[in-house]
């Protein structure tokens, strides 16, 4: 498939800038492949959909305060830094992201914090914006990450920043309830409009939860440049999966009952580590899986995903999931009826 067939004309002002009141109270667009119908739901309404046995599969990474906003040394020129990855925390190297990316060379030192409480310095230039980073900084380790989260703020995706900017209260919402291992630089979408009040509802019905851990990095919103999607590269990821978890899914499936996965990430984790016949096993290292139409799909007979930018990756693993011609025409009627789109947005929920 091509890029151009993931285009889709998407009205500016659909663009969520906030979330919800509440994270249960979001619109969800329910699509049954097996029917090729569509229900107009509120998010509260997927206790509908599950029952007894069934299992969603939760990412439970936590996003951190990559944001650092300071100063080059001598010209005091503004510079934003955006903490991507951990690569050694006892010398403190971190790979990252500046801007502006020109005015920084190696051997430049960058000030943070109004009373310079932390300090770094330029080693490595490792591609033309990416930059890697060392933190001066003498005391323990639990210090300087206290450090990091009084000084970083929280990384909502740019579009959300031009929109409107970064808000106190994204601290909290830019994060599930059940964020548990820190690592992520962006939030798994699709697990924000649980509230604790309907995970125990779905609890009732004899829902069960299964938790992955996927590090969900920038990749996920980086522009697409090759028109043939085989020639596209993901960036890798960090990923996490438990023998408990796989054992967990793995019987739903043994005994017929639903594997719903919450996120593309949940789903991108999944399918990254399978068995010849269709079952998960227990993985830990990293992943750079692009899945796009046609793929066959081995553990996940259902998903709740968020709606997706036009010729983002996240949309054409729905569509993979979904079928293309019909999450195409769905994505139509979402515009048609003013559903919100991206992070803060609106949910959908294929069975």
């Amino acid at each position: 498939m091509k890029l151009s067939q993931f285009k889709y004309d998407l009205p500016k002002e659909l663009i969520a800038g906030n979330p919800q009141k509440n994270r249960d109270e979001s619109r969800m667009m329910v699509l049954n492949r097996k029917e090729r119908t569509i229900e107009h739901k509120m998010f509260r309404d997927v206790v509908d959909y599950f029952g007894e046995g069934d299992v969603f599969v939760l990412n439970n990474t936590k996003v951190f305060p990559a944001l650092l906003t300071g100063e080059k040394e001598k010209t005091g020129a503004k510079i934003t830094v955006f903490l991507l990855r951990e690569l050694n925390p006892e010398s403190r190297l971190w790979d990252v992201l500046v801007d502006p990316a020109r005015k920084i060379r190696i051997g430049n030192k960058l000030y943070f914090g109004e009373d310079d409480s932390l300090v770094a310095e330029v080693i490595d230039n490792t591609t033309s914006r990416g930059r890697t980073l060392r933190f001066l900084f003498d005391g323990p380790y639990e210090d300087f990450k206290k450090t990091i989260q009084r000084l970083g703020k929280t990384p909502v995706p740019s579009e959300l920043q031009r929109i409107r900017g970064i808000l106190p209260e994204d601290k909290e919402r830019y994060q599930t309830i059940f964020a548990k291992h820190e690592g992520a630089v962006a939030a798994p979408s699709a697990g924000l409009h649980f509230s604790r009040e309907l995970m125990k509802r779905l609890e009732l019905e004899g829902v069960s939860f299964a938790e992955i851990t996927l590090h969900a990095g920038l990749g996920n919103f980086r522009g697409i440049d090759v028109e043939d999607l085989t020639k596209h590269k993901m960036d890798s990821e960090e990923m996490f999966i438990d023998t408990k978890t796989a054992d967990h899914v793995n019987a739903a499936k043994r005994n017929k009952r639903k594997v719903c996965a919450i996120g593309t990430t949940s789903m991108k984790a999944i399918e990254s580590s399978v068995s010849i016949s269709g079952l998960l096993k227990p993985y830990k290292g990293w992943t750079n899986k692009f899945i796009f139409p046609p793929y066959e799909f081995s553990v996940a007979d259902s998903m709740i995903t968020n709606l997706h930018l036009p010729q983002s990756s996240m949309l054409m693993m729905v569509a993979a999931f979904g079928g293309y011609d019909f999450v195409m025409e769905a994505y139509e009627e979402a515009v048609k009826e003013k559903y919100r789109f991206f992070t803060y947005g609106d949910a959908m929920l294929i069975i």
